[in-house]
């Protein structure tokens, strides 16, 4: 049995609720389709530097085999698999401390960028083959969810070679915005795309060949 780490975060930007871990937690209850695999959901504070001690805390308590960290991207009209992790913290918005780093490295000594650890085009078929719009991306932004990603993929490169890791965006959740035009998503198919990646990222470590690039 594979054990899964998700993670999601708490509430930011005025937001009442964050899909990220509201989702996560769902999948965690019901994993579905990834009924065989051991799933421990973590929700994260929206805070640059605590996030990663959360995180790594969550990584040495359940040991898992995988690690999946969940964000919310409001205003993306789909569940997005990012693809690349950069070293840089460039706050448009202050966290949830007051926190605004402004071009400063996540890891001093770090590598320009990370690739996620996920088939991530075969994580997108299968949100995709659940009946949700999902896609890949190419920025992960560089507010605290980039950071989150990051620092995993840092931490799996220097300490947890067996472990593979990445990271997915979710939209804003129906329920959330229902007062607001803004792309969204039903939170039950938020959670659907989540069990159907988490499945696909345990039960294969090769990636399909398919259109998932952009031209901006």
């Amino acid at each position: 049995m594979t054990r899964v780490l998700l993670t999601g975060f708490d509430t930011f930007a005025g937001e009442a609720s964050n899909p990220s871990w509201e989702a996560v937690r769902l999948v965690a209850a019901e994993p579905g389709a990834a009924a065989d695999l051991e799933v421990t959901a973590v929700r994260l504070s929206c805070v640059y530097g605590t996030a990663l001690d959360e995180l790594r805390s969550a990584v040495e308590r359940v040991d898992p085999g995988l690690v999946v960290c969940v964000g919310q991207a409001g205003g993306r009209p789909d569940v997005t698999v990012e693809r690349i992790a950069i070293n840089v913290d460039d706050a448009r918005i202050p966290d949830n401390a007051g926190r605004q780093p402004i071009d400063v490295p996540i890891v001093e000594t770090g590598p320009a960028a990370y690739f996620a650890g996920l088939p991530i085009k075969a994580c997108v078929a299968a949100a995709r083959a659940a009946g949700v719009p999902a896609s890949v991306s190419s920025t992960a932004g560089t507010f605290v969810c980039n950071h989150v990603f990051y620092g995993l993929m840092h931490l799996i490169a220097t300490e947890r070679p067996t472990t593979r890791g990445g990271f997915v965006h979710v939209p804003f959740a129906s329920e959330q915005v229902a007062d607001r035009a803004v792309a969204s998503l039903p939170l039950p198919a938020i959670a659907d795309a989540l069990r159907a990646i988490v499945t696909t990222a345990a039960t294969r470590t090769t990636d399909i060949t398919a259109q998932g690039g952009s031209t901006h």
